[in-house]
């Protein structure tokens, strides 16, 4: 179970599966021979063969005083369009108590957004409905991108992912919408990073004067790191993506924050560092 501290503030990270390989689906400019170069992301981001590796997992950011899990993966027991993620029967909820973290002990959940493997186990199945996974916790999402997604009448999947991993929590009263540039607490704020969805976020932690960022979507994988322009399909709007890609990394690169991706296997973080034109993730060890 890896981890991370923040001065005063400690992220963990429970993976809900990890893969090598199937990403093209995703990223697929990503090739093994577009990436075989960029040497740098071997062992932790992709395989020997150039197969990107790629993780699903939430971070449970525990502060002096509140417990937040940001993300919450694909769920079990849901019908989903991509084979290896449908009707999952995974231990995530046993890991996360075994990591110390309870679902009744959770204070809040952090969506970045709303796609299906983020918002997953806002719920779980009881045989007969979709309850709140955490029944203590306020679920914050930004208002915009609620709002996006409820009204979303084209994409049947993402309708089903709103109806069974976002309204059950919203029914319940347990959602608090916000902007995406809200302050959960003294160490904890969102910063926003649209593209990928139209209300996208990112998570800063300050503390004691350290700090990270919690990516979320708007970088994937690392190799979007040296390769700015290779955008996600998932991505709401690829321009954006491209823009908010730019900023962000000229913001953080070369500084001491650490940089915590959302699916990014292995280590998982590292610091930003230029490389020509680009940059690239270091692993710190």
């Amino acid at each position: 179970m890896q981890s991370w501290q923040i001065g005063d503030v400690r992220v963990t990270k429970v993976v809900e599966m990890e893969v090598a390989g199937g990403s093209e689906f995703i990223l697929p400019q990503a090739t093994p021979e577009a990436v075989r170069e960029m040497q740098w992301m071997w062992p932790h981001f992709m395989d020997e063969r150039g197969r990107l590796i790629m993780s699903v997992h939430a971070l449970v950011i525990e502060t002096p005083g509140r417990r937040i899990v940001v993300d919450t993966c694909i769920g079990n027991d849901k019908p989903r369009r991509i084979p290896g993620w449908n009707m999952l029967q995974k231990p995530f909820l046993r890991d996360l108590e075994q990591a110390g973290y309870p679902p009744p002990s959770i204070d809040a959940v952090l969506c970045t957004h709303l796609h299906v493997d983020h918002v997953g186990w806002n719920t779980v199945w009881t045989g007969e409905r979709w309850v709140p996974t955490f029944p203590s916790a306020r679920y914050l999402m930004a208002s915009s991108e609620f709002e996006y997604w409820r009204r979303q009448e084209q994409d049947e999947e993402q309708r089903t992912v709103f109806a069974d991993s976002v309204a059950p929590v919203f029914d319940a009263g347990l959602v608090d919408l916000v902007e995406t540039d809200h302050v959960l607490c003294d160490e904890v704020g969102l910063l926003p990073t649209p593209g990928h969805t139209p209300a996208h976020c990112s998570v800063l932690i300050r503390s004691r004067g350290e700090r990270a960022l919690i990516t979320g979507d708007f970088a994937h994988h690392p190799c979007q790191m040296a390769r700015l322009d290779w955008s996600s399909t998932a991505d709401y709007d690829p321009d954006a993506a491209i823009r908010t890609r730019r900023e962000v990394f000229e913001r953080f690169s070369d500084t001491p924050t650490l940089i915590i991706g959302t699916h990014f296997a292995g280590a998982t973080a590292g610091h930003l560092v230029r490389d020509g034109d680009a940059y690239r993730l270091v692993v710190d060890g």
